[in-house]
């Protein structure tokens, strides 16, 4: 907002720069032997009326009890400048021809211009109000992770160390990768699908310690994924939704993750079996819902990804195909070369 206000301040001196070198060009090619002092006089005058009214506008608009008498008193002391600096005490003329020229004109200008830069200045604020509300929007739901999963990976490491097992260590490696990624790196617009990849499947391991059958996710990767970037924990709150639908015994594999990557199109899609529970609304406390998985997607892809739901009573599954993601990540750059 400052720069902008700087940006105002700077068309005012390139303005009134060209406007004086208009005056001097004028003045100076007459016969007039004192056109320096008229001059003076002029530009005084047209100041003094421009920039009062300016900020009185600034200051005072919207309030009629005060705006008006003050610019009732400004109205007749708009000439005063010029007739300080002409050779003659006081020339009604000149009084005269002013106050029904240049006190108006100067009175509109900068009225202009006062509604124009509080234009351009609410524009801007409005806009920047809007971003914070969204950043804040979308810092609020890619926070949200299961509370119970965090305790419940606590728990379980726990009963690791206690056992002395030899997985402790490796638990604890994940989950401090976990935390890692969500408090430091996903406050990036973007991160690399390998690093999003690396955070699942840590997510995954944690997970894996309530289970003592082989590893119940089905994880596979293909495509070009080395050169894809995509928004951070985009995928994890659809994973958490599958575990926390399924039912409480997996089988190997029941659990089915795919990711692919193929000409900027990112396709992920998760499977899992249906638990008793299957018709509660995925939106249970401690975890986030649907809803606000499709609302963050508004958000951050508009217009460039579908996300598709299938239940067929035995299974559920969603399917997230995001389009164009190589040009989405040409634009962001360009807007924060812009910036």
């Amino acid at each position: 907002m400052e720069r902008v206000k700087k940006i105002f301040w700077l068309i005012h001196l390139v303005v009134w720069g060209l406007f004086t070198s208009l005056v001097v060009l004028q003045l100076s090619g007459e016969t007039d032997a004192h056109w320096r002092s008229t001059t003076a006089g002029f530009l005084a005058t047209c100041l003094y009326v421009f920039y009062t009214h300016f900020y009185l506008l600034t200051r005072y608009a919207g309030q009629r009890k005060s705006y008006w008498p003050r610019l009732a008193a400004l109205v007749p002391t708009g000439p005063l400048p010029f007739l300080l600096f002409h050779q003659k005490p006081f020339d009604f003329g000149y009084y005269l021809m002013h106050l029904v020229t240049t006190v108006p004109i100067f009175l509109f200008l900068s009225g202009l211009a006062r509604v124009t830069e509080t234009l351009v200045l609410n524009t801007i604020r409005k806009e920047q109000l809007e971003k914070q509300a969204a950043e804040t929007e979308l810092n609020y739901l890619k926070s949200q992770i299961n509370p119970h999963f965090l305790f419940n990976t606590l728990n379980n490491i726990h009963t690791l160390v206690y056992k002395q097992a030899p997985a402790a260590p490796e638990a604890v490696m994940h989950l401090a990768s976990l935390m890692r990624y969500m408090i430091y790196e996903s406050n990036a617009a973007t991160v690399p699908l390998a690093r999003e990849m690396d955070y699942l499947r840590d997510y995954v391991s944690l997970q894996q310690l309530r289970y003592k059958n082989s590893p119940v996710v089905d994880l596979q990767i293909a495509g070009e994924t080395a050169a894809c970037r995509i928004a951070p924990l985009l995928f994890i709150h659809l994973l958490e939704n599958a575990y926390k639908h399924s039912p409480a015994r997996l089988e190997p594999g029941d659990l089915k993750v795919r990711v692919e990557v193929s000409e900027g199109t990112l396709a992920f899609s998760v499977q899992n079996p249906m638990g008793k529970k299957a018709a509660t609304a995925l939106d249970e406390p401690g975890g986030i819902g649907l809803p606000n998985i499709r609302k963050r997607l508004a958000m951050l892809y508009p217009g460039q990804h579908t996300l598709a739901i299938e239940n067929t009573g035995d299974t559920f599954a969603v399917r997230l195909t995001i389009h164009g993601l190589h040009a989405l990540a040409h634009e962001r750059k360009a807007q924060l070369l812009h910036h």
